[in-house]
């Protein structure tokens, strides 16, 4: 009797077949190009900057509070850009119809509310919210003025991350049963810093982004609990735990996230999807360099994808919004649908605090 593998013969898993061409990478607008304003100038941005810079898009305002910030970028990346220290200046300039908000949670609730007011077009720094209500009411005041709010979960368009969900969508993996996600890196840097004061600096600021990515491999299913746990690991230096874990139950899925963050040597980024027709693993050793498998009835591709997270995540983030002003839509990465994520994320973290499961949803804050 043959050996069977997944339940087909050893032949018919072996066989090398073409890969599917798959619409992963960020697409452009066709003729939108609007005046951009960046509300923020902290590290982060310059990988904004520098996805937009390439893409060719018009940064027509830097503003931060430290306005050697603000003229450190420009001179870097937009040296024609204004520099401002007050948001509402930029906001008052007629020209600029997109603003990218990329300051810390906190504040940037009320810079999105005067940037909606204003009749922008926002994308928002992830996380979004700290208060799924406080997002609720973005979302209605974004939806009562006629623009666009997206987030900038710059993890979808991380070319294996968006190869794997437009393969999902495609359904060359039929019925999704399992998804598996864990990464083994240190994330060491944070001690000292500003994030080293987040006790969930894993659970929120880190792995919002595979939460993220869960609810664009099962779009149309439900979390029914999240268990989630933290632990710190010998010998680190950071005071926030950089152990972490997720395990979700779905009616007919399941999935686990890992988070070792404190690994020195043998850095290690795996995501495994398992379905009814199909399996595909992404892995890596970090987040830019992946080698993807699919396996398929008709036999096993290995797909070459092109780019890496840093920049084409940034690029596509801002490229999904402009897409979607131009073309009179929703965009992809609109605020609504990240609620659905954060809802993943404050469960996780309520869990890891209290050794309890959580029903996404239900855990409507959180603090940092």
């Amino acid at each position: 009797m043959a050996a069977q593998t997944y339940g087909l013969p050893d032949e018919a898993v072996k066989r090398k077949i073409p890969a599917p061409e798959l619409p992963y990478q960020p697409r452009d607008p066709r003729r939108y190009h609007p005046p951009i304003g960046l509300i923020g100038c902290g590290g982060i941005t310059q990988s904004h900057l520098r996805a937009y810079k390439a893409a060719g898009y018009n940064i027509v305002a830097l503003c931060d509070l430290a306005r050697s910030r603000a003229e450190d970028r420009r001179r870097e990346f937009y040296p024609h850009a204004a520099v401002y220290t007050d948001f509402r200046e930029v906001l008052r300039r007629g020209d600029i119809e997109v603003v990218d908000i990329t300051t810390h949670p906190q504040p940037r609730v009320a810079i999105i509310t005067a940037a909606l007011t204003a009749g922008k077009h926002v994308l928002s720094q992830k996380p979004f919210v700290l208060d799924l209500d406080v997002g609720r009411r973005l979302v209605d005041l974004a939806r009562r003025k006629k623009v666009c709010l997206a987030v900038n979960q710059n993890g979808r368009w991380a070319p294996h991350f968006s190869y794997i969900r437009q393969a999902v969508h495609a359904g060359l993996l039929g019925r999704i049963i399992g998804a598996h996600l864990d990464v083994h890196w240190n994330h060491g840097w944070v001690a000292g810093t500003p994030f080293d004061q987040i006790r969930h600096v894993i659970l929120y600021d880190f792995a919002i982004h595979w939460f993220d990515v869960l609810t664009q491999i099962l779009p149309d299913r439900s979390a029914r609990r999240v268990f989630a746990s933290l632990a710190h690991a010998p010998g680190q230096k950071a005071k926030s735990p950089l152990l972490a874990q997720a395990l979700i139950e779905y009616d007919d899925a399941q999935a686990s996230l890992i988070f070792d963050a404190s690994t020195p040597l043998g850095w290690r980024d795996r995501t495994y999807i398992a379905g009814t027709e199909g399996s595909l693993e992404s892995t890596g050793p970090d987040l830019n360099r992946q080698r993807l498998t699919l396996w398929t009835k008709g036999g096993i591709a290995t797909p070459r994808l092109r780019g890496a997270w840093f920049p084409d995540g940034f690029h596509g983030t801002m490229a999904e919004l402009l897409c979607a002003i131009e073309e009179k839509r929703e965009p992809q990465n609109n605020a609504a649908d990240n609620l659905r994520s954060l809802a993943l994320c404050f469960a996780a973290m309520r869990s890891a605090d209290t050794g309890q499961c959580q029903v996404p949803g239900r855990v409507r804050r959180i603090t940092l």
